[in-house]
């Protein structure tokens, strides 16, 4: 196995040779769920600061997680394939092990988040299952010690006005997926940025800032619309493969750089300066393939590839809708790909991208191809059944994971979002109590 760390990166095709090594086999392939929860303090929902997370790590450290640090400072979790970390603003997030269906998705983090409930209870700390802090102004909220975010801090506001409130103030969910094929890899990317105005429309649950109304149903996507190195990425409306990827991902300016446990700020200079020798401040060392990697995760776009297909719309929610993400899109990407494909891949750029800025806002109302984004979701989520039904991965009392997707049933059949029945609920006292998730039920009874 190649050390990322000692091995320096001489030529594109060992980049090439890097997405070619996340290839995986039909009957190998996993899902990967990232799911991100705000924490407030219970009395007056301040967002929780380093020695409240650090508490909760401390006690979670029971449960047979290890403690992970920088320098000093306790950042996060580990135990076996599950990762605990904490975003910008602490926002509290759970990368799941990758599983190959959803059932097991929804066992872990039923089983993890009642875990976490446990440790409210003694801490005073509550939750909001939102995807975008309906509470605290940004100059409020505690910053996290993590080095690369201080950098960030400062770097991120440079090419996105609302880069800080996405680093700080949002919460969301990731989906990872797996390729078979560079070909395949093209038709899961292209599906992920071609119905990310779907996802930010189907998904909408950030409709508050600052204790009002935003005047979006996801602010969250408006937010990412409106930061660095966020939006869609152009090369998607191309045809796509490992390399054009690569020379797009290359042209980034690195926004941290560690080199001996110790962060740095190059200064504007992209990864491509980076390949060629050219850092100012490391003149003639290329870079590992493990800076690579580090330096494909601070792409922020709706949709990217790492050595797997990250799918990155999604506004956080309630363990009640937690799962109906991934079960739908699972359903598309490893049971409908090619049917999903074809009604999607003539879809014009402008057409597209007009939708994907205008979902934040108009949410299933959004036009695209000439059809209501509530209509798309109709189509979209009967494949996603078919899909699903196709994998016929059956839980315990035998059912499938289209038993997932009942959230989604239900806003389709309401033709209401998360977002809108949140707006009804606080249009009847213009309060946002009902936020709080002091008693969420996480049970979950699948396997």
């Amino acid at each position: 196995m190649t050390n990322k760390s000692t091995s320096f990166i001489e030529n594109k095709s060992q980049l090439i040779q890097y997405f070619n090594n996340g290839i995986k086999k039909n009957t190998n392939l996993r899902i990967g769920v990232e799911h991100e929860k705000f924490l407030f303090n219970r009395k007056d929902l301040k967002r929780i600061d380093y020695e409240k997370i650090k508490k909760v790590f401390e006690l979670l450290k029971n449960n047979g997680w290890e403690l992970q640090y920088e320098k000093d400072k306790i950042i996060g979790l580990k135990k076996e394939n599950q990762k605990i970390t904490t975003e910008p603003g602490f926002q509290y997030e759970l990368s799941g092990a990758p599983f190959k269906n959803i059932h097991l998705v929804c066992s872990e983090n039923s089983s993890h988040f009642n875990e976490l409930k446990n440790v409210f209870n003694s801490t005073s700390i509550t939750t909001s299952s939102i995807a975008y802090d309906p509470f605290n102004k940004l100059v409020d909220i505690p910053k996290s010690p993590k080095e690369r975010y201080k950098i960030m801090t400062a770097e991120m506001p440079k090419g996105g006005k609302l880069s800080l409130d996405m680093m700080y103030k949002t919460a969301g969910i990731q989906i990872n997926y797996d390729y078979t094929s560079e070909k395949d890899f093209e038709k899961k990317f292209k599906i992920g940025n071609y119905l990310a105005p779907l996802t930010i429309a189907l998904f909408a649950n950030s409709p508050f800032n600052e204790n009002k109304l935003s005047g979006f149903l996801s602010y969250r996507g408006k937010v990412w619309q409106e930061t660095n190195r966020g939006g869609i990425m152009p090369i998607t409306f191309e045809n796509i493969n490992f390399e054009k990827y690569i020379d797009h991902a290359i042209n980034y300016q690195i926004l941290f750089f560690k080199k001996n446990g110790k962060y740095y700020s190059p200064n504007g200079q992209t990864f491509r300066d980076f390949l060629n020798g050219n850092l100012s401040f490391l003149k003639g060392e290329k870079p590992t393939l493990e800076d690579f990697e580090n330096h494909l995760g601070t792409i922020f776009t709706e949709i990217r590839l790492k050595q797997v297909i990250e799918f990155r719309s999604l506004d956080t929610c309630n363990f009640g809708c937690i799962c109906n993400g991934p079960s739908f899109f699972t359903g598309l990407i490893y049971g409908s790909l090619e049917e999903t494909y074809e009604i999607i891949k003539n879809w014009k750029k402008k057409e597209v991208m007009e939708a994907y800025l205008n979902a934040p806002k108009q949410g299933l109302n959004t036009l695209l191809q000439d059809k209501k984004l509530i209509d798309w979701a109709k189509i979209f989520l009967d494949l996603s059944k078919k899909g699903l039904a196709k994998r016929n991965e059956l839980n315990k009392s035998g059912k499938n994971e289209t038993i997932y997707l009942k959230h989604i049933e239900e806003i389709i059949s309401n033709k209401k979002t998360r977002a809108e029945m949140l707006i009804e609920q606080y249009n009847k006292t213009k309060k946002l109590d009902f936020l709080i998730n002091h008693d969420e039920n996480f049970s979950y009874s699948g396997f």
